[in-house]
């Protein structure tokens, strides 16, 4: 496998929140009264994990593409967006190795849509939902996020790997004193050792 090949991206959103207006995360909707305040439908999930995936390839950020300023674009479905993401990558020979996504926002509690975020973004993105994981925290009260006036999303990290050179492999988990998760892949000709999670 050729290392110049691969790609990580790292993406970060954030949206106000606001009474009246509907809440999506992850291209779910979430019950309760707040939503956030945006041009298109405020899915700071889906925005973080645009410019994360834009950035991999050096493609810009999400206003580049989708401009906030562009009736085209007022109250989109953000998944639309993801999936125009997703399609020039595509275009550029590219596909997902993994998403890793972190939310922090301090209410309401997101645990119960974790699940469905994830089918969501892997149905999008045309990948096996163990590709994307999507955790969600609180600033325990901290900051903007504690106050409740905000949400933001932290790190949506995306590898893609060249379509070209796109092998099947053994994986195994790893140990690390440090703590953050590694793997390996294994294939016929050479061992590599990843620190960021690509699992192909």
């Amino acid at each position: 496998m050729n290392m110049e090949d691969i790609r990580i991206g790292q993406g970060y959103d954030v949206h106000a929140i606001a009474e009246g207006i509907p809440m999506w995360l992850g291209g779910v909707k979430i019950d309760g009264p707040t939503g956030f305040v945006a041009h298109s439908d405020g899915d700071v999930a889906i925005h973080a994990l645009c410019d994360a995936m834009l950035g991999a390839l050096a493609l810009g950020d999400i206003g580049k593409h989708f401009p906030d300023n562009s009736d085209e674009f007022k109250d989109i479905d953000s998944k639309i967006l993801l999936a125009r993401v997703n399609g020039l990558i595509k275009d550029r020979g590219y596909r997902l190795g993994n998403a890793d996504i972190t939310i922090a926002l301090q209410t309401p509690k997101l645990a119960g849509y974790i699940l469905k975020m994830c089918e969501t973004l892997a149905d999008v993105l045309g990948c096996d939902t163990d590709r994307i994981s999507v955790k969600a925290t609180t600033t325990e009260k901290l900051g903007f996020v504690g106050r409740k006036e905000g949400c933001e999303v932290c790190r949506a990290n995306k590898d893609i790997s060249s379509e070209s050179d796109f092998r099947a492999g053994r994986i195994r988990k790893e140990a690390k004193p440090t703590g953050s998760a590694s793997y390996f892949l294994n294939n016929e000709e050479e061992d590599y050792f990843f620190l960021f999670a690509y699992l192909w």
